[in-house]
């Protein structure tokens, strides 16, 4: 053991300086010796100590996760629960040094906190050193809380509707295995609330549903610059925004012809959630008509249309039908998609997710599928639809991503590779991944399935609550 080699390492040195001729030698140590010692001993046995309290605690933490299981699935009756631990924390618990060891389990059932097991465990280690002081043992205690039932979840999914997603059965693979995911969920809620989940098909753009155009968080100025013939002068003989202005008459533009199509915010709040604000532009959301194939992107009835998105809700038919009905077209913009993913989860304009209810913890996560690189947003520099230059769009990409991880929302990121050769391995995906397990590198279609099925399990686990 440890402490049987420095205890014969301490006392081979007392040898040496024992049988040292200087006499002020030995008497030095010999009043050095006993606190050096002491201190030795002490932080031996205390390490020890230390060690077992760890352990258990381990242990705690495996067992409540455990039983709350299988309190939660009907597994075992409340009756059962004592024997129940007893029987998980001895076999996790293997320190051989602790002694006296105790455990308990208390079961708190359907409160409004939803219903928690708190496990406590005890114990003791026999000193070596410090019984010579007095103290024979060291005690030591610890405990774990298993929760369920009070935890909410709200899952936000950018899924990319570009169309490059025509290929390999991507499209198709993506339609199964988010309603899959929509379906896994779902089955969680036991009360309507208790999950919430939105859907953002992207491309270059998304759309938000030319209903909107009354909203105040909408910037019309690109939208108007563009559609210069999309509205009225004050002097019928101008039908153009330029001629009618240029003559000191007024310009009336008609928004309701908009078809939903909304680009990136302007910098540096096309990486922030932060609430749009109508008397600070650039906050807004920039109104765009975005062609594809000479036909406009987002009205409804074109083929393919961008499909709306759907802000957090449990009326699982229509989420499903919004999924089942993406159709790939356009260009690759991962950023727009994640944004709106996390619009999505924030209670202001422009998506108002539902307020949080104080007696619950809410677990939030985005997922975001992509099947390419990144090739055009708003800015022309930045790409052309086919190419992405200087990486730009990447950059602004992961300073997105690090604000949603540093609000505590969890980030999954899926690439789906699956042509032949494939794309490279996307770097900025993986780095928006909130962990190296929560990137997923999908190589065949049938995989997508795996993957969001290997999602939807790692969201609903137990989690240990303290």
């Amino acid at each position: 053991m440890l402490d049987t080699a420095i205890f014969s390492r301490v006392r081979t040195a007392a040898g040496r300086f024992a049988g040292d001729n200087q006499g002020n030698i030995a008497v030095l140590f010999g009043i050095a010796a006993v606190p050096i010692l002491t201190f030795v001993g002490v932080a031996i046995d205390y390490s020890r100590a230390t060690a077992a309290r760890t352990s258990m605690q381990a242990a705690l933490d495996s067992t409540a996760l455990m039983l709350a299981k299988d309190l939660s699935d009907g597994t075992i009756k409340a009756s059962e629960i004592d024997a129940k631990a007893q029987a998980y924390f001895t076999a996790l618990y293997t320190y051989n040094d602790a002694k006296s060891v105790t455990v308990a389990a208390t079961y708190t059932a359907n409160t409004s906190q939803g219903s928690t097991i708190q496990m406590t465990g005890s114990g003791k280690v026999k000193t070596d050193f410090m019984n010579v002081a007095g103290f024979p043992n060291i005690s030591f205690n610890t405990g774990s809380t298993a929760a369920w039932g009070n935890v909410r979840m709200r899952v936000a999914m950018a899924l990319d509707n570009t169309g490059s997603m025509s290929s390999d059965g991507k499209i198709g693979a993506l339609r199964t295995a988010a309603s899959s995911l929509v379906d896994q969920l779902s089955a969680l809620a036991k009360n309507p609330g208790d999950v919430y989940i939105s859907v953002i098909p992207f491309a270059k753009d998304v759309n938000v549903g030319a209903s909107n155009y009354t909203q105040p968080w909408i910037d019309w100025t690109d939208w108007d610059n563009a559609n210069d013939r999309t509205g009225t002068c004050s002097d019928t003989s101008y039908t153009r925004k330029s001629s009618c202005e240029s003559h000191s008459k007024t310009w009336t533009p008609d928004h309701s012809k908009w078809t939903g199509c909304v680009t990136d915010r302007t910098q540096p709040y096309d990486t922030l959630s932060t609430a749009p604000t109508s008397g600070n532009v650039p906050t807004l959301f920039p109104a765009e008509e975005y062609y594809e194939n000479s036909e406009t992107y987002c009205k409804p009835g074109n083929t393919p249309p961008l499909k709306q998105i759907v802000p957090l809700s449990y009326d699982w038919t229509s989420i499903k039908a919004t999924i089942n009905a993406m159709q790939p077209t356009g260009g690759t913009n991962q950023p727009i998609g994640i944004a709106w993913a996390w619009q999505s989860l924030q209670q202001t304009a422009p998506l108002n997710a539902p307020a949080e209810d104080a007696n619950y913890t809410y677990k939030k996560a985005l997922i975001v599928l992509s099947d390419g690189l990144n090739t055009e947003d708003r800015w022309p520099a930045y790409g052309n639809g086919q190419t992405q230059y200087g990486g730009q769009i990447d950059a602004r990409q992961k300073i997105l991503c690090d604000n949603i991880k540093a609000q505590g929302i969890t980030i999954y990121a899926v690439q789906v590779n699956t042509g032949s050769p494939g794309d490279p391995t996307s770097a900025v995906l993986q780095y928006c991944a909130s962990t190296a397990d929560k990137f997923y590198l999908v190589t065949t279609a049938s995989q997508t399935l795996t993957v969001f099925n290997s999602i939807g399990t790692s969201l609903s686990k137990l989690r240990v609550a303290k």
